[in-house]
């Protein structure tokens, strides 16, 4: 069956795309949860109009992105947690924990799910992690943990 996407579709395509779906997909699926109509005459109009302003929306979303990455290129972040005599943290800082102090420190509100954290940080020293702010725009920021007594 031939659809419109009208929202992003993880695997399947972005919105305003024109694609060839299974038919039980399509109808038990996407058109059902408003992700897609079917495509009938005329509406490759509507699929140009759509991926327009997907495209405004993403270069606009791009030069923020890079605005973000400038301001947090090389930055170093520093945080305190407790920790014990041999540098564990007696807790964890996880990437809510490390989006707070960037904001705070630096400025910059990003979403969590832009760093590249594969598990909560659980010593102290110095750690490398890369921040991806959009699909081609990425950086890597240092947070620096100290342990407090």
């Amino acid at each position: 069956m031939r659809v419109l996407l009208r929202s992003d579709v993880a695997g399947v395509g972005r919105r305003g795309d024109l694609l060839e779906v299974a038919d039980g997909y399509a109808r038990n699926y996407l058109l059902p949860g408003g992700l897609a109509v079917v495509a009938a005459g005329g509406i490759e109009a509507q699929a140009a109009r759509m991926r327009r302003s997907r495209d405004l929306r993403d270069a606009q979303n791009r030069e923020a992105a890079q605005a973000q990455a400038s301001v947090l290129a090389g930055a170093v972040i520093g945080l305190t947690a407790r920790a014990g005599g041999n540098g564990r943290l007696f807790g964890s800082i996880s990437a809510h924990d490390i989006v707070e102090a960037i904001t705070v420190q630096k400025g910059v509100g990003i979403d969590r799910h832009a760093l590249q954290l594969a598990e909560p940080i659980k010593e102290t020293g110095s750690h490398e992690i890369q921040v991806v702010l959009f699909h081609d725009v990425e950086t890597t920021i240092t947070v620096e943990v100290i342990g407090v007594a």
